[in-house]
């Protein structure tokens, strides 16, 4: 069926006369903070701890406005007559949100979850240069970062978790087992 002609104009007419009868409602922003969403995406913050300066979530940013400066430090061995390690240590970790379209990738590729969502929004500047916010900022919004939401009931296991459970319950027999074979004080001396 065709059709009829103008139906798409009295739908866009009648679009905007309900919006002109609704009532408005202005938020009072700056004295009443606005109600967000749980795992609002705001801004990005930094578990450092966990960064190993592997350059991920640079080398992955379409807008390059990550900058991160590292140098390597030897370890000593952990046990006498192994060979000493080398890691990066981090010197610098800096995001630049003047040029960040939050697309989320550098969180994504961070294979040592070092990187998450923050929900904190005010965070504006009056001089653009001084949007490039130093890990020392980025860690401060780190600790406004929600819990992640609970698993779900029916859910399996995470295999981390499980592995960790069962390398616990065979330790816990290991360390049973000798208790109870051992003979008592007293016991089978002839």
């Amino acid at each position: 069926m065709a059709p009829i002609p103008g139906s798409g104009l009295a739908k866009g007419l009648a679009v905007t006369l309900r919006t002109m009868t609704r009532k408005s409602v202005t938020e009072q922003y700056p004295d009443t903070l606005p109600d967000l969403p749980p795992r609002t995406r705001g801004v990005i913050g930094l578990f450092e701890e966990n960064c190993t300066v592997c350059m991920l979530c640079a080398r992955e940013c379409p807008d390059w406005c990550i900058y991160i400066d590292s140098h390597k430090e030897t370890v000593p061995p952990a046990a006498p007559g192994g060979r000493e390690r080398s890691r990066n240590v981090l010197d610098r970790f800096a995001i630049d949100f003047s040029l960040c379209m939050y697309c989320g990738i550098c969180i994504e590729v961070c294979p040592f979850d070092a990187l998450f969502w923050s929900p904190e929004f005010e965070y504006a500047e009056t001089d653009i240069r001084e949007l490039t916010h130093e890990r020392d900022k980025l860690r401060e919004w780190m600790w406004t970062v929600p819990a992640p939401p609970a698993l779900d009931p029916g859910a399996e296991e995470p295999k981390e978790l499980a592995a960790a459970r069962k390398t616990a319950e065979k330790l816990a027999a290991a360390q049973a087992e000798p208790a109870t074979d051992r003979p008592e004080p007293g016991e089978g001396e002839a």
